[in-house]
Parts: C-alpha cells; structure tokens; sequence
C-alpha cells in the first residue's frame, strides 16, 4: 500500500461525516429506508469514510481505542458487496450512534497529526 499523507485521508472522513450529517438532519429510520436518494447517499458515505479508514495508520488508529476500526474498514465491503442483505435501521444505527465518535476520534487526529 502506499503511503499517503493523513492529512488528505482524515479530511475525505471529515467531508463525509458532514455529508452524512447534513444529509440525515431531521430525518428518522422511516425517511431513511423511504428515500433511495437518501440511502444511497448516506451508503457511499460511509463507503467513503470505510475505504478512507484503510489508510489511517495503526499508531494513530491507537489514538482512539474506542473506536471499532476493523468493523469501520469493514463495512465498505458489506455494503459494496452484501447490499441486497443490508438492513436499513443497522446503518440508521451506525448513522446515529457510531458516526458521532468516530467524528471526535477524527478530530483527535487531525490535531495530533498536526503536531507529527
């Protein structure tokens, strides 16, 4: 793999996790599995944010222990590859309440790669 600069890498989640929140602003589990615009959007999102993850390097992952790192580089694939199986109130959930750690874990970062 090669190397990228994190900096670059942490913006594209950051860019993503501001669409997604703009995007799911208002809206419930209902509007989520009712709007196919809505979904998908939110789906390459985190599609995004999970391929993007991939290239977080494994001392600065450390930072935020929290943080379910091989389930976020994961779920790319589940939804790229298992789409017709995915169910609509588990990325509602991931949308509610996995996204807003993993935006305070993303920040962290940011700064501490900041001070590299």
């Amino acid at each position: 793999m090669a190397v990228r600069r994190i900096e670059p890498i942490l913006a594209e989640i950051m860019e993503a996790l501001d669409g997604i929140s703009a995007a799911a602003a208002g809206k419930t589990l209902d509007d989520f599995n009712s709007d196919w615009l809505l979904r998908h959007g939110i789906e390459r999102g985190i599609e995004i944010i999970s391929e993007a993850a991939r290239h977080i390097p494994d001392d600065l992952a450390a930072l935020a222990p929290e943080i379910p790192w091989k389930q976020v580089r994961g779920i790319g694939n589940v939804l790229r590859h298992e789409y017709h199986n995915t169910s609509g109130a588990i990325v509602w959930a991931v949308v509610t309440d996995s996204l807003p750690p993993l935006r305070l874990a993303v920040e962290r970062m940011l700064e501490a790669s900041q001070r590299r």
